[in-house]
C-alpha cells in the first residue's frame, strides 16, 4: 500500500496528516477552519485518496500559518507515499465546473517544483478562511510535494465555486497522475529517475 505519516510541529502550529493513494474508505478532517475542511473533503473524496488531517494552529493570529503548514505536511505525504514513482502515470489534468464556474488543474509529478496559480477572488474571507491562503496553500503543497502545479480558475463568479473547483480539480488531476498502469515500466522518465 502506498501511505505515509507525518507529524510537523512548529511554535505556530502541530499538523498530523496520513495519506492512503489506494483506499479512500478514511477522509477525517479538522483543521479548526470550516470552509479550509470541507475544501480538503473534497479533494480527498474526489481524488480518492483516504485522508486524516489534524490541525491545531495559531488560529487568534489568522488562517494563514494552519492553511499553509497543512499545505506543507500534504505535500510531504505524497512526495513518502509515491516512492521512487515507478509505474505511475506521472501527469493528470483535470477540469471541474460548478454552476457558472469552471477550473483547470494540470500536475507533473517530475521532482521539480512550481506553481502557476491564476484566480481571482471577489470575497477576501468565506467564514473563517481567508481566500488569498488559497494560493499559499497550493505553492505549499506542490513544493513539499515537488511537483509542478498549474491551476487556473477559467471563469466564473462565486468565490466558493472558484475555490472549491480549484481543489476538486487539484483532486482529480492528483488522482489521474498517481494511478498505476501495468504500461508503464519502471520509472515514467527518460532520466530514469524523477
Amino acid at each position: 500500500m502506498r501511505t505515509a505519516e507525518i507529524t510537523r510541529n512548529t511554535k505556530e502550529t502541530k499538523i498530523y496528516v496520513s495519506l492512503n493513494l489506494d483506499d479512500y474508505s478514511t477522509i477525517d478532517i479538522d483543521t479548526g477552519i470550516g470552509f479550509f475542511d470541507h475544501m480538503l473533503n473534497a479533494f480527498a473524496k474526489h481524488g480518492r485518496f483516504g485522508l486524516v488531517v489534524k490541525a491545531d494552529g495559531d488560529l487568534d493570529v489568522d488562517p494563514h500559518h494552519t492553511t499553509e503548514d497543512v499545505g506543507i505536511v500534504i505535500g510531504e505525504c505524497f512526495k513518502q507515499a509515491l516512492g521512487d514513482k515507478a509505474g505511475i502515470e506521472r501527469f493528470g489534468t483535470a477540469f471541474v465546473p460548478l454552476d457558472e464556474t469552471l477550473s483547470r488543474v494540470v500536475v507533473d509529478l517530475s521532482g521539480r517544483a512550481y506553481l502557476v496559480f491564476e484566480a481571482e477572488f471577489d470575497n477576501p474571507k468565506l467564514g473563517g478562511y481567508d481566500t488569498e491562503v488559497t494560493q499559499d496553500f497550493f505553492q505549499a503543497i506542490a513544493f513539499a510535494g515537488e511537483f509542478n502545479l498549474h491551476a487556473t480558475v477559467l471563469y466564473g463568479r462565486n468565490t466558493h465555486h472558484k475555490i472549491e473547483t480549484l481543489f476538486k480539480a487539484l483532486g482529480r488531476a492528483l488522482r489521474a497522475a498517481v494511478n498505476l498502469n501495468t504500461d508503464v515500466k519502471g520509472i515514467p522518465s527518460t532520466k530514469g529517475v524523477i
